[in-house]
């Protein structure tokens, strides 16, 4: 059997969990005596290659340099160098099984060309968000006041994007799940977000539940010093959606003599790509509590060194605004042996057990944080307690067999 995985990014340039995942299911897969061939292929948009063309990235891995015209309907930029290029590829390859991991920045009609040159492989998608659902990049919050969409509506999409009427909304969906027939099964991370998908139109014994694999070595520092307990930490990018924000808010709520015995780390990437006035913010609520001495402001950090950054810690905290689907961040962090602090939405609230292997505060809430946070520094038994009652994520071999499962 040869089998071909595709992402639509690489991650030795973008950390992004889709492609993380990608990666991770193609180098358990290669491990396996049993398969004749696994190839990787990531899309990249580096100018340095021409629109279309494929490369060799190393041994069994190719880039794929692809972009995307049309975000409303999900449409490639590059249609004939896409049929032209991708066709001599496969036929080169021949894969038996494609599974994809995300279309974003390639194109939806990846999806019509896979079905029409390989009419007799099985082809597989693996859901990361809700980008075929919302036209606001997947996230499901409404334009201007930011709240949750708590289902697919085509005329409250309309209401957030004026500009395309209800029936463009109509014909973007349609058009979609068009393409989306082209797929065998689909795969989802959680089962919040198969849940939408089924809700907007795919199939339920069409939809898969796997979980992101994770790295089988438990960290040798995890439990190393149990006074860590009033040591939180946040890991990720820092956007407005990620709730770095309500977390700087969480802290100056908590009373002056609480706060001098915790102390926060933000490990984070990507602020200065965020809007001056999101910046602004995060300084003004950061720089009293840097001078305090309660928060240190880390920076970014590389995948190899996450797990001794979380050994220093006591609890990661997952903040979130929207309806993450399955942030890596928690899988990680139990990987690590710490309980997670999280917003109770969407796949973090399936995937944090409240008051088992952490806790949950109401969303976007400020204060409700603030007293979570001021309980669980105050608690090392609570620490002990959720620490003790972590389960070990899905492994990266045992996502990889799952997968293998879906083949008939």
């Amino acid at each position: 059997m040869k089998i071909l995985v595709i992402s639509h990014a690489h991650p030795d340039f973008s950390v992004g969990g889709a492609e993380i995942a990608a990666y991770n299911l193609f180098q358990a897969l290669r491990k396996r005596t049993d398969l004749e061939a696994v190839t990787f292929l990531a899309r990249t948009g580096q100018s340095n290659l021409s629109p279309g063309s494929i490369m060799l990235r190393r041994e069994n891995e190719f880039l794929w340099r692809q972009d995307m015209s049309d975000w409303f309907r999900l449409g490639s930029a590059n249609i004939r160098s896409m049929q032209s290029n991708l066709r001599d590829f496969l036929n080169i390859i021949k894969p038996d099984v494609v599974f994809i991991h995300h279309y974003a920045h390639i194109g939806i009609e990846l999806l019509r060309e896979l079905r029409w040159i390989l009419p007799k492989a099985e082809i597989f998608l693996t859901l990361h968000e809700y980008i075929a659902i919302c036209n606001r990049n997947g996230q499901m919050v409404k334009n201007g006041s930011k709240r949750l969409c708590y289902r697919e509506s085509i005329e409250e999409c309309h209401a957030c994007f004026p500009q395309h009427s209800p029936e463009d909304f109509w014909l973007r969906k349609h058009y979609i799940q068009k393409h989306f027939e082209f797929v065998d099964g689909f795969v989802s991370p959680s089962q919040f977000l198969k849940d939408r998908y089924v809700a907007w139109g795919i199939p339920d014994e069409h939809l898969f539940v796997i979980e992101n694999g994770q790295n089988s070595v438990q960290s040798s520092l995890a439990y190393a010093n149990p006074s860590y307990y009033n040591r939180f930490g946040f890991f990720g990018q820092i956007t407005e959606y990620k709730g770095v924000e309500i977390l700087l808010q969480a802290i100056h709520q908590i009373d002056r003599s609480t706060r001098s015995r915790l102390y926060f780390e933000v490990h984070g990437a990507n602020l200065e790509l965020q809007g001056e006035w999101f910046q602004e913010i995060i300084k003004k609520l950061r720089d009293p509590l840097v001078a305090e001495g309660v928060l240190r402001w880390v920076g970014p950090y590389e995948p190899a060194e996450l797990s001794r950054r979380m050994s220093k810690i006591g609890w990661v905290i997952v903040p979130s605004i929207w309806w993450e689907n399955s942030p890596m961040v928690i899988q990680e962090a139990f990987v690590a042996g710490k309980p997670v602090i999280c917003s109770g939405l969407g796949g973090m609230g399936e995937k944090v057990r409240d008051g088992v292997d952490g806790l949950h505060f109401e969303a976007r809430n400020a204060l409700d944080l603030a007293e979570v946070l001021s309980r669980a520094g105050a608690a090392p038994e609570l620490h002990s307690k959720l620490q003790a009652n972590i389960r070990n994520p899905l492994t990266y071999d045992e996502c990889a067999e799952r997968y293998l499962a879906l083949i008939t």
